[in-house]
């Protein structure tokens, strides 16, 4: 099924898509001391009805059929998004909101370094100049995290926007414009993954019922809901430009725990995140002079 959308449209719709990822920070705190295990279990569990029925309207043949044809790169791509959300919940458990969306950030500048190494593809000389921008960014946070005590927060973002990049890099391995089947195979996956963790490592999968709650609403509304926003809005927006307007959720995921839980980040990360928020955009912005 198609939807036609004008150009604002799309960058309202893809702005849209960046705010309510942006809350998801904010969401994971709210669920309170849960094993990162437990939230990528349920929030999972949220999440695979949405892509279900996402599955439906962006493909032209059945469900099955089209988790079928997504094959090889689907299920390693999938299981990129396995150590991406595993990753993602655990650096926000143990670092700053504001220090993980910012190293989750350079996902896109590690996708272009996979897709060289991996692939073959050339980057701009632009691109270049962003990952060595970026990495002077990276290197001022995750030095601070070191003196702080979140060094393997740091990691597991850093991990998480690696798994991001090889989610990316194996969709253009095997040429699947529609990334939902492969996600689709990440979420049972990390279904599966999680209770098997949670087996193996004797751990309970009783939550509060208010943090099973909001880890469900984290997978249905805001990722699944995101996604709908995002890919409906892509379909009318330049790609160099989408990468400008995904810095929204960057942006605005510091801001929300701050207003309603007071946490603030440090003066370090800030400047980190500032350098790494300026290679991309740099980026993104010869991407549309090229374009």
């Amino acid at each position: 099924m198609a939807f036609n959308v004008t150009y604002r449209r799309g960058v309202a719709l893809v702005i849209a898509a960046g705010l309510v990822w942006s809350l998801n920070g904010l969401a994971l705190r709210l669920v309170g001391p849960a094993g990162t295990w437990q939230v990528l279990f349920y929030r999972s569990l949220g999440m695979v009805p949405v892509l279900f029925l996402l599955l439906g309207a962006t493909s032209d043949r059945s469900r099955i059929a089209a988790i079928r044809a997504a094959g090889w790169p689907g299920l390693i791509g999938g299981l990129g998004l396995v150590f991406a959300f595993a990753g993602a919940i655990f650096s926000m458990q143990t670092t700053t909101i504001a220090n993980a969306v910012f190293l989750f950030a350079a996902a896109p500048l590690i996708t272009a370094v996979m897709a060289w190494l991996l692939l073959g593809e050339t980057a701009r000389a632009a691109t270049w100049v962003a990952i060595v921008i970026a990495v002077v960014g990276i290197f001022v946070m995750v030095r601070e995290g070191l003196q702080l005590g979140a060094g393997v927060g740091n990691l597991a973002a850093l991990a998480s926007a690696a798994g991001f990049a090889a989610f990316t890099v194996t969709l253009r391995w095997g040429r699947l414009n529609d990334m939902i089947p492969a996600v689709m195979i990440g979420a049972c996956l990390s279904i599966i993954g999680a209770a098997l963790v949670i087996g193996v490592r004797g751990e309970s999968f009783a939550l509060p019922q208010r943090a099973i709650v909001i880890a469900m609403l984290m997978g249905a509304a805001l990722i699944g809901g995101g996604m709908k926003l995002y890919i409906t809005g892509s379909r009318s927006v330049p790609a160099a430009e989408i990468g400008l307007l995904s810095m929204v959720e960057v942006v605005l995921a510091p801001v929300w725990v701050w207003l309603f839980l007071d946490e603030t980040t440090s003066a370090g990360t800030l400047a980190g995140g500032a350098i790494l928020l300026f290679a991309l955009a740099i980026n993104a912005l010869s991407g549309m002079r090229r374009a």
